[in-house]
């Protein structure tokens, strides 16, 4: 026997200890809840969902991509071809062994890549310990298989083929030991996750942001115990490459707050092992203690468990995490599945959410404010009621924000500009409840359900073609959220709205004064709804110079107001509004245009030399009101 065939029975054992490494994950896994998963077509799709959905993601990073791509594709074509060396006719050519050579050299570029990235200094989103290794590892095992390729080139003349094939073996067992709860942990789990993964309509082009209905009807509402977890989801924790570009995207972890999501992560996927493995990435921002017990029946939440409450409660559910996750994990999909158990069944939420859940239940409105005052704000503009007409064109939904002065302004440019464009519309006025988005995403399902379907049931009464609002939170619930419980209607957002009113000609606009402007994405608008041209458009039209941020787009910062953070409070080292603030200023913007009632009152709760804060509506407005007038148009 030579060193080429020895190295192809050494690969073959390496794949049967995987196959073994594989069924003993897959029983961890099985302890959770059944889920439905469309095998065929997962497994058909896996070649396209990593050649494309992954690596589109991890393109983000140029010099990560070509990493991957030399790293991962050499081993695999080498490691194949080397175990097609054991057909007679192959192993036989020599011409077979130097593509063979050039397979495993191409991973060798690539090791010595991920080894580049982490030596002499790591960047600090990575995680040490056994990732440190992992370079050194690769590097000797396809640099083993290069020597005994090279050798059977050469004609399999002298040791270099065996000194090879002793780099290969230490190198390729070394990686299958990090399989079970290591940096090799995800070359498995996450091609099973690809496969089998909850939200598969991501893979199709879809958004796919809505939260997954809880059932009501369950013995245990919500998340207590890994295994309460559908086994998928926890699939989906060990398919984690700890790469942190969740971390670096996280608000609540860039503000100092108790979260980091690549820990939680981490957190969970060794939730439902007895004996959790080392973590050696960045801990939580002002970690509070927990005792670390996992087990599939201990409490993943609380002081004697392994993650922290107030950790749980620093999440925005701004997906800056999902979006930037190369393996599709839906992180915050189980942070509202632990926010269920705390709030329905333990009644354990923050101070400052009790009285917003308990009102938003018995009063149907966050504030406890009466439904009638809701269109206070309008006072002198003629504001219809959806009642006293029957049916319009377009139904204006206010949501909670008209109770407060700063969004009042807004809706008041919404509605001036909608009376000017000569629109049939109209409101739901007292009978319009709380939409139930705050009160989700607070872990509450029950109340949630509950304003849905009097919501529904209202606008079943009623005829209309569209819906239209200010508030991204809103529109996002009554579009893709509603619909699961029967109400499915048109939903457009007013920066949509008012670029349609402009590009027909039903505004007219002049050009703004002169002025540096930066438009501020809104995480329910952008990365949930996909809908970052249309505000970027209608500020074009106003002819000021536009700028971007350095976040932006689907992949904008959060200003720390979604998910109920305000009301749950967690306290970090500074405020994510201010960080915000800030990257206006690094771009010397003088206006930040807004378009949702939760960024307009956080950005504007700015102090100190900071930008204005206009939303869309009031500068559409003041442009309208510039331009000259038509004859017999509205004034």
């Amino acid at each position: 026997m030579n060193a080429a065939s020895a190295l192809s029975l050494v690969i073959l054992a390496l794949a049967a200890t995987v196959a073994v490494e594989a069924m003993r994950a897959a029983r961890r896994w099985r302890i959770g809840r059944p889920a439905e998963v469309d095998w065929a077509a997962g497994l058909a799709a896996v070649p396209k969902r990593y050649l494309v959905d992954v690596h589109h993601v991890v393109a983000r990073d140029p010099y990560a991509a070509r990493m991957h791509a030399l790293a991962a594709g050499g081993l695999i074509a080498g490691s194949g071809l080397a175990v097609i060396g054991l057909i007679p006719p192959l192993g036989a050519s020599r011409l077979f062994w130097g593509v063979v050579a050039l397979a495993f050299l191409v991973a060798l570029v690539g090791g010595a890549m991920v080894g580049r990235r982490r030596y002499p200094d790591k960047p600090a989103r990575l995680s040490g310990g056994a990732f440190q290794r992992l370079p050194l590892l690769l590097v000797a095992y396809v640099g083993g298989g290069v020597l005994v390729a090279l050798d059977a080139v050469l004609g399999w003349r002298g040791p270099l083929g065996w000194l090879g094939l002793a780099m290969a073996a230490s190198g390729g067992f070394g990686l299958v030991r990090m399989l079970a709860d290591g940096p090799m942990r995800h070359a498995f789990a996450g091609a099973l996750h690809l496969a089998a993964h909850p939200r598969p309509g991501r893979f199709e082009g879809e958004r796919a942001t809505a939260l997954i209905p809880a059932d009501l009807d369950a013995p245990r509402l919500g998340v207590a115990v890994p295994a309460d977890f559908a086994w998928n989801r926890l699939l989906g924790f060990d398919a984690c490459i700890q790469c942190g570009r969740c971390e670096v995207a996280c608000p609540a972890f860039a503000a100092g707050q108790p979260l980091n999501p690549k820990k939680l992560i981490q957190d969970l996927a060794g939730s439902f092992k007895d004996s959790p493995p080392a973590y050696q990435g960045s801990p939580y921002p002002q970690a509070r203690p927990v005792a670390g017990r996992g087990g599939p029946e201990r409490p993943i939440v609380g002081t004697g468990a392994v993650i922290h409450p107030d950790t749980l409660w620093s999440c925005t559910t701004c997906r800056a995490c999902v979006e930037e996750c190369p393996m599709m994990i839906e992180h915050v999909d189980a942070i509202v599945d632990l926010r269920r158990f705390q709030t329905m069944e333990l009644a354990a939420v923050p101070a400052g959410a009790i009285p917003v859940l308990s009102e938003s239940r018995y009063a149907e409105e966050p504030g406890g404010r009466a439904l009638a005052a809701r269109t206070d704000f309008a006072a002198g503009l003629p504001l219809p009621l959806i009642a006293d007409k029957g049916e319009c064109d377009v139904l204006l939904w206010l949501g909670s924000g008209a109770y407060e002065l700063r969004h009042g302004r807004t809706l008041r440019a919404l509605v001036e500009l909608m009376r000017r464009a000569g629109l049939d519309y109209a409101v739901l006025g007292a009978e319009e409840r709380d939409c139930g988005d705050l009160a989700r995403r607070l872990g509450d399902e029950a109340t949630f359900a509950d304003l849905a379907r009097a919501n529904i049931a209202t606008l079943g009464r009623y005829r209309f073609n569209r819906i239209v609002t200010a508030d991204p939170h809103a529109l996002h619930v009554l579009r893709n959220e509603y619909p699961a419980l029967g109400g499915r209607y048109q939903v457009v957002h007013h920066s949509a709205f008012l670029d349609e009113l402009a590009a027909g000609g039903r505004l007219t606009l002049a050009a703004a004064p002169a002025g540096r402007l930066t438009y501020h994405d809104p995480c329910y608008l952008g990365r949930y709804n996909g809908e970052t041209d249309a505000p970027r458009r209608l500020l074009d039209r106003l002819g000021l110079e536009r700028v971007e941020m350095e976040r932006h787009g689907k992949r904008s910062m959060c200003c720390g107001g979604g998910g109920g953070a305000p009301a749950s409070d967690i306290v970090g080292e500074r405020r994510i509004p201010d960080i915000r603030m800030a990257h206006a200023r690094a771009v010397g913007a003088t206006t930040v245009a807004v378009a949702c009632p939760q960024c307009a009152a956080m950005l504007e709760g700015v102090t100190g030399d900071v930008a204005e804060v206009r939303d869309l509506a009031e500068l559409v407005l003041a442009a309208v009101e510039a331009a000259p007038t038509a004859q017999g148009a509205p004034r």
